[in-house]
């Protein structure tokens, strides 16, 4: 992503952003509301159309539609809602949109067997143990919820899996599983971009960081030349919050 400028009118949400994602990292997307990540992961996953900018993908040039567009290349979005049906099973929700098929007296019919199989693999996999393929994707917790969609995005091709605040309705427990899975997908050689304002939880699983403040970078950092405190400064402005400290008498 090069220099990514997207405007709505005369408002400029991203005013020249850039970002690389390598194959096997994690890079994560920093910044508090309204700094304009959701902005940026839907220009790169073909929601929005930059204004200005420049977008390659395995070193070609990349103009996106749609979504679809955006999906065929590799490049997966998992958004905050999630995209599924709590009322229906895992293994329904995990081939929603990509349902295999096999052909009985000329019609087609869902492989119910092929898609129980590969999604209990495949959550086997993230770690996740479910019932069975059929249990309702209502039933399992929100971290539980989050590894389904991940994995979904893997079986499926994916390159560059983008993920929107994943870790920011869940608990302790969840949202260490979630990481754990989002370590999992690295090690894979997929390249992760964490979108995320808890710099703890992006520090557990990230290599590189780049922060976000009213639609322009701040800069990119390696783990090793960042502490945890000098990003929470960059995002949320670490001089005005000390000065109120001062002020008050550390009592913030």
């Amino acid at each position: 992503m090069k220099n990514i400028e997207k405007h709505f009118g005369a408002v400029i949400a991203l005013a020249g952003v850039s970002l690389n994602v390598l194959p096997g990292e994690c890079h994560c997307l920093l910044g508090d509301n309204g700094a304009g990540k959701s902005t940026f992961i839907k220009t790169m996953s073909g929601v929005h159309k930059p204004t200005k900018g420049e977008i390659y993908f395995e070193g070609k040039p990349m103009r996106f539609a749609r979504p679809r567009d955006s999906i065929s290349a590799g490049i997966a979005t998992v958004y905050q809602d999630l995209a599924m049906i709590p009322l229906m099973s895992v293994a329904r929700n995990f081939f929603m949109g990509n349902e295999p098929t096999k052909r009985i007296g000329g019609i087609n019919f869902f492989d119910h067997k092929h898609a129980n199989e590969v999604t209990m693999s495949e959550m086997e996999k993230m770690g996740i143990n479910l019932r069975g393929p059929d249990q309702a994707v209502g039933t399992l917790s929100g971290g539980e919820r989050q590894t389904v969609a991940i994995a979904r995005a893997v079986h499926f091709g994916a390159k560059v899996l983008i993920l929107d605040e994943p870790t920011s309705a869940l608990g302790v427990r969840q949202t260490s599983n979630v990481l754990a899975t989002i370590d999992k997908v690295r090690k894979k050689g997929i390249g992760v971009v964490f979108i995320s304002h808890n710099v703890r939880h992006a520090m557990a699983v990230g290599d590189r960081f780049t922060v976000l403040n009213r639609g322009q970078t701040l800069g990119t950092a390696k783990r090793d030349e960042i502490t945890p405190e000098e990003l929470q400064d960059m995002m949320a402005g670490g001089q005005e919050l000390a000065k109120l400290e001062g002020s008050l008498g550390g009592t913030v």
